[in-house]
């Protein structure tokens, strides 16, 4: 090309990479560009698709428990054999396609792996179905929970009422804290704590009734030196930590300087699926 003259092929690449409107250009290829470029970009949305399976796993877990729900439209159908389910739909649809995302980076992988010297042909029909399954498993995950966030449904008291089976156990170290700092001996307490919350399980598993544990501990006067702490010991709040600032530092600090940089491209009409 141009009878070996590098500079005037020097020259050529930052002239068409200008025209065609790219601030740089591949200093060494082959036929084509490396296919390690793929494998970055299937990378990206393989890591996209973890995420997205990680969160819609939760929102099912969740919604299995009946804290909350997605949006549900007037015509749809939660289960054709059982009329009053609400099945979580559309978080099962993106956990499939996620799976199928996460599975395309190994391809992309063994595509790079397998290109003898510049490059072979084994690799053209691959690429197509996995470049464009990526990006259209990507657009139908990030369509469907923009569909999912604009409606999804939480029931406090349902909530609430999980936390109250579930706080009585989760206090039991604070009780004994409790215990040791008005002078009781650590072991003694562990072991009285240990029985009095097997009995109380044994309530709610074998016999289905509502955890007493609480009151095991209130009848007990062992526990008489802390009684009048108890009300605060079982605060949930207590238990939260700092997750109610960590919330709102991380989208005042991650989230929103993010939605600034891309905030000509975020989508904030509503997402209209067919379920």
């Amino acid at each position: 090309l141009f009878a070996g003259d590098s500079a005037k092929v020097r020259q050529l690449d930052q002239t068409v990479t200008k025209l065609a409107g790219f601030e740089r250009y591949y200093a060494v290829t082959g036929q084509t560009y490396s296919r390690k470029v793929d494998l970055e970009i299937v990378s990206a949305l393989a890591s996209l698709g973890a995420t997205v399976h990680k969160m819609c796993s939760d929102l099912r877990l969740l919604a299995s428990r009946k804290e909350l729900e997605e949006p549900f439209e007037q015509t749809q159908i939660g289960s054709s054999a059982m009329p009053y389910k609400r099945n979580p739909m559309r978080s099962e649809r993106c956990c499939a396609l996620a799976r199928h995302m996460i599975t395309l980076q190994a391809n992309a992988a063994n595509t790079l792996a397998v290109q003898w010297l510049e490059r072979t042909l084994d690799d053209s029909a691959n690429r197509r179905l996995t470049l464009s399954e990526a990006f259209l498993s990507a657009d139908a995950c990030l369509l469907t929970l923009l569909n999912i966030s604009q409606g999804l449904v939480v029931y406090p008291k349902v909530i609430e009422r999980n936390i109250a089976q579930e706080l009585p156990f989760m206090s039991t170290e604070n009780v004994i804290m409790a215990m040791v700092k008005a002078g009781g001996d650590r072991q003694v307490c562990h072991e009285k704590i240990r029985v009095l919350s097997h009995e109380a399980g044994a309530q709610v598993k074998q016999h289905g009734k509502d955890n007493d544990l609480v009151e095991r501990i209130r009848a007990d006067p062992y526990f008489a030196p802390i009684l009048d702490q108890l009300g605060s010991i079982l605060d949930p709040k207590t238990f939260t930590g700092r997750a109610a600032d960590q919330v709102v530092e991380f989208v005042n600090e991650e989230v929103n300087p993010i939605v600034a940089l891309y905030g000509d491209k975020v989508v904030t009409k509503s997402a209209q699926l067919k379920i």
